[in-house]
């Protein structure tokens, strides 16, 4: 009689301790604890001493509150790339950095203590200032930590450094030097809020309602030139502007010089203006009955005068290239104290001065006569009012256009001729352009764009009337008030900033640091310091001396900058140029860019609007690996969509990620275990459906390592993705399942897939640890290692190499066709379980008819393999030429013939065939003697 077995116990089954769910949100905290305590960050950079150097420089973010999307996404994007380099054969430092100067931190210093602008002495402001700025740095540095990001966090950079301060002194000196950098009156961008000069880059544009306004100047001199056409009478140049405000500074009028303008005569007077433009015009000013009389070129008005309309003064016709028309009348109001067109084409006439009627407050000076003391949108109502008064008004009509406002806090500036620090971009351009071609951008249109802002760029504004921030390095004479820039003045204070920071322009007198032998040229030796602070674009755009420099793993040019598409008008500009001056090339050899994140409807994202989502939030519901899975699944050049619709969905892809590792690692760990040394077979020992997962996975490496070299990492994690869901879950590990759990634990032939196992395993969580770090680093801890791993952490070892495998194109075709045959049978296999014909696969038997030769020659000398590959107890293959010849399979199924083998559920005609185990099949019952 047969004692009655559990056969179960007898079966492989998969044991691990891997957790099936991620839990992220607890256990990647743990890992960060874990990875601060062993120093991970220098452990994978010591390892990798000796081999190239890669160095991607950080640019520095704003340390003035939270981080945001956005600053996640370029963090996350810039761990990517470090990690993969440090694990492919490069040595990878990253050193991340702060821009810890500028006026956000000022103001809010100033708020945090309760006073105004002006009300405390500058040392104790800045002391304040750096206090702040250093809370900040702190909070996003662990907030960086927590995204998973590796760097030497221990010793970031800091514009705010001694030493730091002390090579941007050297910078501006070189560039002074060089003539490059000069003090001059010209309209800047002005904040009235903040009270300073701003750059380009400090620059928004938002909608603004305003009124466009139509202005008569009347003719008082013709020069002759419209007598000389027999028109007399009342003759206006009528002018068009959108900044009322700017009125009392009008000093001309400027007409293109190739234009053709005509006289339009309504109401008994004429009024001048570019013949294509007469049309709108006269529409704006509803006036339908007129007629044009005569056409003169621009040139010919040129030096005319007219009366200003609210002023004893005249205002003369110029001429310039800057006019079109594309709106207005073709006469443009010219104001040279609000423009830089205009300041730059009044140069041309020495009979224009400059005026400039408001103060840094925006408020009407004096000079405007009555206006005097109205702010801007005072100053509009007014003025408008009193052109109304006087009869000067042609049209007026309200409209809504771009207009420039304050990057920081976001208040409509305006043009204001003041006196700055400025620095010549027009007089090394050349070198710029050619330093711009000399570098790989990515993506490609990138060049273009810099190119385009930098040809336009005449001069950079580099003087701010604050008090946090590098003091301008410049002394004047106290007798003549030149200013002193030499070698000796450079050298002096910037290695008085190296000892004692930039505090030390406040709190010490010049003669503790001026030499003595520094004397101006009209002979004094008495001197006064510069009070305006450096644009803090110049402070970051010095890192790559102040930091590539000062570093000594680090080097310029670097490899790489990576940064939002805004900076190819901030840091990659400031950066280029004042490297061109002062190293005399660009400062990187590579330049990505990534676009702004959005929400999922593609709109801007903020709080205000309910669709803001904070990074902390992310992290603490999904972990950050789904974030990081995010910024990998993204086409990041573009706009990068976000919501939750979208994060759970990628939960849902992290999930078969782990799945496919868990199951792996449930059948490494299960019984004795597998040691990679010793439990390993030879490759001649791996079955054909063995080699093609290793054929798989060496394409998954191709494939991955090309898209991480090319900074193409949605085509990693797609590809990573797919093999896990696919290759892996959907064909190879649900074929060898009846060989894990059923073959003997140490037989040849379920090491040979636990081998294979391995070998994937190993590779992926290697290939996908610069994305998922976090789990990668998880999966690397439950994973049996060979004596040639680095078992301390998945960092510490290099991406994985191929199999070494030779495939030739006949076992590339031949596989492609039982991938292909297994999708033909899943489908018959579904069609009959809906009939109810059979329950699991197992119960069934398939008929595999070919078409054609070739695939029947291949398949009809391997059934048994077939048989396992389609998961069913017994399979034929058969020729059928009356096949279509669009169907070169065709999958019969039938019930499977014999008893089901209580151990592996096959059904089997040897069932029985073995006394002891009357159960089960006779390959069970061998397995279980």
């Amino acid at each position: 009689m047969t004692v009655p077995q559990d056969y179960n116990q007898t079966l492989n089954l998969p044991k691990t301790d891997f957790p099936m769910r991620g839990n992220l949100p607890k256990r990647e905290p743990e890992t960060l604890a874990h990875w601060e305590e062993e120093n991970l960050y220098r452990k994978m950079v010591a390892r990798n001493e000796g081999k190239p150097k890669y160095v991607l420089h950080d640019g520095p973010p704003y340390a003035n509150g939270e981080i945001h999307l956005g600053t996640a996404l370029n963090k996350v994007l810039k761990d990517f790339i470090v990690k993969y380099k440090n694990m492919s054969g490069f040595c990878a430092p990253y050193v991340p950095g702060w821009d810890t100067h500028g006026l956000p931190i000022e103001l809010k210093a100033m708020k945090a203590i309760g006073v105004e602008s002006g009300a405390i002495e500058p040392v104790e402001l800045r002391k304040h200032c750096a206090d702040y700025a250093m809370k900040h740095v702190r909070n996003q540095m662990a907030q960086f930590k927590r995204l998973g990001s590796l760097g030497d966090y221990d010793h970031p950079y800091l514009t705010l450094r001694p030493e730091y301060e002390a090579r941007q002194v050297k910078v501006f000196g070189k560039m002074a030097k060089d003539g490059y950098m000069y003090k001059g009156l010209k309209p800047v961008y002005w904040c009235p809020d903040c009270n300073t000069a701003l750059a380009e880059a400090e620059i928004e544009y938002e909608n603004d309602p305003c009124k466009s306004i139509y202005v008569k100047f009347r003719v008082t001199d013709d020069k002759g030139v419209f007598a000389a056409a027999g028109i007399t009478g009342d003759i206006y140049f009528v002018i068009w502007t959108t900044t009322t405000w700017t009125i009392p500074g009008n000093l001309a009028i400027c007409v293109g010089p190739e234009y053709t303008y005509t006289l339009v005569h309504a109401n008994n007077e004429y009024y001048v203006m570019a013949q294509e433009l007469v049309a709108e015009t006269m529409k704006a000013a509803g006036i339908a009955e007129y007629e044009t009389i005569g056409a003169f070129k621009g040139s010919e008005l040129e030096y005319m005068q007219t009366k200003h309309p609210l002023y004893d003064r005249n205002s003369m016709v110029i001429v310039g290239d800057h006019v079109t028309l594309e709106s207005g009348t073709g006469c443009v109001h010219t104001a040279p104290g609000y423009g830089v067109e205009d300041f730059e084409v009044c140069k041309n006439y020495d009979e224009i001065g400059i005026l400039v009627c408001v103060d840094d407050k925006g408020r009407q000076t004096a000079e405007a006569g009555e206006f005097a003391g109205l702010d801007t949108a005072e100053a509009n109502k007014a003025i408008a009012a009193r052109l109304v008064e006087t009869g000067a008004m042609f049209a007026s009509a309200d409209i809504v256009h771009q207009y420039p406002h304050c990057w920081r806090c976001h208040s409509a500036i305006i043009y204001r001729a003041t006196e700055q620090w400025f620095c010549s971009v027009n007089g090394f351009k050349d070198e710029a352009i050619k330093a711009i071609e000399s570098v790989n951008w990515i993506p490609a249109w990138g060049e273009e764009r810099i190119k385009g802002m930098v040809r336009d760029r005449s001069d950079w504004c580099i003087s701010r009337q604050r008090t946090w921030g590098v003091p301008i390095p410049v002394i004047y004479c106290k007798d003549c008030d030149k200013p002193i820039i030499t070698d000796e003045t450079i050298e002096a204070i910037s290695e008085m900033f190296r000892k004692e920071g930039s505090d030390a322009w406040y709190t010490r007198p010049l003669s503790d640091f001026i030499p003595a032998s520094v004397a101006c040229a009209c002979g004094c030796k008495e001197f006064e310091k510069e009070h305006d602070i450096m644009d803090v674009w110049f402070d970051s755009g010095v890192s790559h001396t102040a930091v590539l420099d000062e570093y000594d793993e680090l080097y310029a040019p670097c490899d790489l900058y990576l940064e939002g598409a805004d900076q190819y008008r901030g840091w990659f500009q400031s950066s280029l140029l004042t490297s061109v001056v002062y190293k005399g090339c660009a400062p990187y050899k590579n330049v990505c860019t990534h676009g702004w994140v959005v929400d999922g409807q593609g709109k801007t994202m903020h709080k205000s609007l309910g669709n803001g989502i904070d990074p902390s939030e992310i992290t603490d519901k999904y972990g950050a690996d789904i974030l990081r899975l995010w910024v990998a699944s993204s086409d990041y050049h573009s706009d990068i969509r976000i919501s939750k619709e979208i994060l759970g969905q990628l939960s849902d892809a992290y999930k078969k990620i782990r799945n496919t590792a868990r199951f792996i690692l449930g059948n490494l760990s299960n019984g004795n275990g597998f040691n990679p040394d010793t439990d390993s077979v030879s490759d001649d020992q791996l079955t054909e459906l063995d080699r093609w997962a290793l054929m798989r996975l060496d394409q998954l490496i191709d494939k991955a390592n090309a898209g991480y070299n090319a900074f193409d990492f949605h085509i990693v994690f797609h590809a990573i993705h797919n093999f896990c869901v696919v290759d892996m879950s959907s064909f190879y590990l649900d074929i060898i399942k009846d060989r894990l759990y059923c073959e003997a634990e140490d037989s040849v032939l379920r090491r040979a897939a636990q081998t294979t196992m391995y070998r994937v395993l190993s590779g992926l969580a290697r290939l996908v640890a610069p994305i998922m770090s976090f789990t990668a680093e998880e999966i690397w801890s439950y994973l049996p290692h060979a004596s040639s791993d680095q078992a301390e952490s998945v960092f510490l070892n290099d991406m994985p190499q191929k199999s070494g495998l030779t495939f030739a194109a006949d076992f590339v075709q031949k596989w492609s066709r039982i991938y292909e045959l297994r999708l033909v049978a899943n489908k018959a296999l579904e069609e009959k379980r809906n009939e109810k014909l059979i329950g699991k696969s197992l119960e069934a038997k398939l008929t595999v008819a070919c078409r054609f030769d070739e695939d029947y020659n291949m398949l009809s000398g391997m059934p048994e393999a077939l048989r396992d590959i389609c998961i069913v107890s017994d399979l034929h293959v058969i020729k059928d030429e009356s096949l279509p010849t669009d169907t070169p399979f065709a999958v019969t199924v039938e019930k499977a013939v014999g008893d089901k083998c209580e151990r592996c559920w096959a059904y089997s005609e040897t069932v029985g065939t073995v006394p002891e185990h009357p159960t089960l099949c006779a390959r069970c019952a061998g397995v279980v003697k």
